[in-house]
């Protein structure tokens, strides 16, 4: 701990190896540490897959350096559902920061949490808010329409289009558009950026009346452009929630959302450690024959019914 609080990145790593094992000691170390928490700006990119969102975050975590800021980037792999592996290959992408003292890059499977992050992600973003970055940065897993649950984690969420997708803006504006706070749209050197711009200033002029509606910031994250706007409109983001009285309402929103998603990872822990394996496969097997329906099935599992 007093490593940890001293600024050793070798500390910073073991505490989140072991916050996210999720054992005993993790809960000592990040119950120690949450009161440290609290001043980092979270900044979560999301967007589709092929978005570029790996890229942009290494751009922008560049212009942040260059302003003297200093960043702790968390990036989300998806996990294969056999192997229960992850390449966590975006690492590869941002090798150019690898070696640089002001930047901490974590790599984290996504296990199969859904919402383009992994189960332990709140807790490791809080030890990295404790560490005293400046600035730190979560890149998800490619989303789709209702993967929202950045929105729970991160202060300002950015939110990345590129040109050349067809009419996906449709299927976006029920979904994963509304947790927007910065919306970018990166490889802007393609055709059809513009037209991207525009479709998606006309979804914005349907906000109600009076509503903040998020900036539009072009992007081409190959060749550094864009990224001093990117990054102004991500301060103004913050300067709005301090200035509007909203930012209250925000942390007691990310409080709700780290309190009960802990939850219900511990309650399906528990779950699961309730029933030997032999009996979890033959309720589960009386599902797959069709003579017990799920719902009783899982009353059983919860403690809530009988069989």
């Amino acid at each position: 701990m007093e490593r940890f609080l001293a600024g050793d990145r070798r500390a910073l790593a073991r505490i989140i190896s072991r916050v996210e094992a999720e054992g005993d000691d993790g809960r000592d170390y990040l119950r120690t540490l949450f009161p440290h928490s609290g001043k980092s700006h979270i900044i979560g990119l999301t967007g589709g897959a092929g978005s570029g969102k790996s890229t942009l975050t290494a751009a922008l975590t560049a212009e942040y350096r260059r302003r003297g800021k200093t960043v702790g980037i968390v990036a989300v792999d998806p996990s294969s559902p056999f192997t229960h592996g992850a390449i966590l290959g975006d690492r590869i992408r941002m090798q150019e920061h690898a070696l640089d003292p002001g930047v901490y890059v974590r790599s984290m499977a996504g296990r199969g949490a859904l919402g383009g992050l992994a189960p332990t992600i709140d807790s490791v973003v809080a030890v990295m808010d404790a560490f005293g970055f400046d600035y730190v940065l979560i890149e998800t897993v490619g989303a789709g329409q209702d993967e929202v649950e950045i929105a729970g984690t991160a202060l300002t969420t950015v939110l990345v289009n590129i040109p050349g997708t067809g009419d996906d803006i449709q299927a976006m504006k029920a979904g994963i558009l509304e947790i927007a706070d910065v919306l970018v749209v990166n490889k802007a050197d393609h055709p059809g950026a513009d037209i991207l711009v525009s479709q998606l200033r006309a979804l914005l002029s349907l906000a109600p009346h009076g509503q903040r509606r998020p900036p539009i910031v072009k992007t081409t994250a190959t060749k550094g452009e864009g990224l001093e706007q990117l990054a102004e409109a991500i301060e103004e983001h913050r300067d709005y929630l301090e200035q509007s009285g909203e930012m209250g309402k925000v942390r007691q929103a990310e409080a709700r959302h780290q309190v009960l998603g802990i939850a219900r990872q511990m309650l399906l822990e528990r779950i699961r450690h309730s029933m030997p394996e032999p009996e979890l496969e033959a309720l589960v097997a009386r599902v797959a024959a069709r003579e017990l329906d799920p719902l009783s099935a899982a009353e059983a599992l919860t403690g809530a019914g009988r069989l």
